[in-house]
């Protein structure tokens, strides 16, 4: 395969990220944030959200799962990394769309200002969101960007000319 070939420079870049420093600290922060949160929902959140006024407590439950949305997403998106970097999924199988984040209307809008939200949940909520948007543009460079580059006209008759001519 020619290093000029566009699906083959996109797998290596795909790789390139899956061995980075920045994915090992994003994989970590993000599988610690998921632990975190499910210990919140299930200890301190849940006896919070007992205690909460009904539309406090329908906010909550609404916050809570966008949350939990939010961070399966990411977790699914940077364990498929993950198993690009061990050699389990070839990158060109991670460049397919069923692994690209997904809800993104439910785990962009937000409605944590409803008054009564507990400040555990919406440091929850503001971290989660930080990580996502993160790895959003993450996804968008390594996959959608990179793809609309591939099929740029002129830059696919520029690889053509490099590999007639040996470049």
């Amino acid at each position: 395969m020619n290093d000029a070939d566009p699906l083959h420079r996109r797998s290596e870049a795909i790789q390139d990220f899956a061995r980075s420093e920045l994915f090992a600290r994003t994989f970590q922060e993000g599988m610690d944030l998921v632990e975190e949160t499910a210990a919140y929902l299930d200890g301190a959140g849940r006896q919070e959200s007992k205690a909460l006024a009904r539309n406090a407590a329908l906010a909550y439950a609404s916050e809570s799962m966008r949350l939990t949305t939010r961070l399966m997403q990411v977790a699914s998106w940077l364990l498929v990394q993950r198993a690009v970097r061990e050699g389990d999924m070839a990158p060109a199988h991670a460049c397919d769309e069923r692994y690209r984040l997904a809800a993104e209307e439910v785990c962009r809008n937000s409605d944590a200002e409803a008054e009564g939200i507990p400040d555990g949940l919406l440091i929850l909520l503001d971290r989660s969101e930080k990580l996502y948007e993160r790895v959003r543009h993450l996804d968008r460079r390594m996959y959608l960007e990179a793809e609309a580059a591939d099929s740029h006209p002129v830059l696919s008759q520029i690889d053509r000319l490099k590999t007639a001519f040996g470049f």
